[in-house]
């Protein structure tokens, strides 16, 4: 049996890759889990320059059986997507994994969805139906006189309010405000602490694609930005849409040279044309992305485990970890 960290057979064993008596189940060979129970310091160690390095990300947790199983063989993949429970993602799948996919020698990207706008406007007031009573005045004919009444009637009016969301939702278009960022950068911190993220960890704030983009949306992602590095704990990070990616980087850089950071600020850009698992984040078009998401719900099989995946190329084999180039 290869020689494995503790941590890693614990992890084997939930896995149920391992049977009680230590020996490999023969669902994967034992070369593969040789492979695959490298820790994650084996990706920082890489040439950096050997990239781009593929990753997916997916909604909810595979399962340790088959994330251990696209991490032996031909391996194409070596970050994965760690999506902390936040307010537009309420999954909580991820929590507490961080261990066991460092131990199998995934890299990892943290991610916080946080508010959206889902196309409307923050705080807009909206046309709604509602019923009201009111005295109605009704003519009849009766024994051929004309006779006047009033009756109280409900009748359907349209207003105009402020929506309110819903108590039992932590995400909504209500909430995208400067005060918000702020908490919700609290939260975030929290809980990438609680994962057991290192100092310097990336957290990649999630900004859904936006035709146009409110200003109480970019209040948002500002203050969430001001929160973050003044806590000093981790590094803040966001996922946009190539469509929105220069307005959000020019703002947030804003914030940071404010506060005496020169350097840019790492970002994950969805959409844009051209992508192959060849290419370099930059080639999206914007020359501060550090990864290139452009391949959406396809479904790959690797070792007998098939898995729904957004397809990503990073400039880092583990785009989260706080390391530069040469170290």
């Amino acid at each position: 049996m290869p020689k494995i960290e503790w941590r890693s057979i614990l992890a084997l064993l939930s896995a149920g890759l391992i049977a009680s008596n230590g020996s490999l189940r023969s669902a994967i060979t034992t070369p593969s889990i040789s492979e695959a129970v490298t820790t994650a310091s084996a990706n920082i160690a890489e040439d950096l320059s050997s990239g781009p390095h593929l990753g997916f990300d997916t909604f909810s947790y595979p399962g340790d059986a088959a994330m251990l199983a696209w991490q032996t063989g031909d391996k194409p993949y070596k970050w994965v997507g760690y999506y902390l429970t936040a307010p537009c993602h309420s999954d909580s799948s991820w929590e507490g994994k961080r261990d066991t996919l460092s131990n199998m020698g995934w890299g990892m990207a943290v991610i916080y969805v946080g508010q959206q706008t889902w196309g409307r406007t923050p705080g807009a007031r909206i046309a709604v139906t509602r019923f009201v009573t009111k005295r109605v005045r009704q003519v009849r004919t009766r024994n051929g006189k004309r006779v006047v009444n009033y009756v109280n009637k409900r009748v359907p009016v349209r207003v105009m309010v402020s929506p309110r969301a819903s108590r039992n939702t932590t995400c909504s278009t209500q909430f995208v405000s400067a005060s918000r960022g702020t908490a919700d950068a609290t939260d975030a911190v929290a809980k990438t602490a609680a994962e057991g993220f290192a100092k310097g960890t990336v957290i990649f704030l999630d900004i859904e694609r936006m035709d146009v983009v409110p200003q109480a949306m970019r209040d948002y992602y500002r203050a969430w930005t001001r929160q973050v590095i003044e806590d000093g704990r981790f590094r803040p990070a966001y996922y946009a849409h190539s469509f929105n990616a220069n307005l959000v980087y020019g703002d947030v850089k804003q914030v940071l040279s404010g506060a005496g950071i020169s350097t840019d600020p790492p970002f994950w850009i969805s959409g844009g044309d051209g992508f192959s698992k060849d290419k370099a984040p930059s080639d999206v078009g914007h020359a501060f992305a550090q990864v290139w998401q452009g391949i959406l719900d396809v479904v790959e099989t690797h070792n007998g485990v098939r898995l729904p995946i957004d397809v990503n190329v990073a400039q880092l084999p583990s785009p989260s970890e706080s390391y530069r180039a040469g170290e």
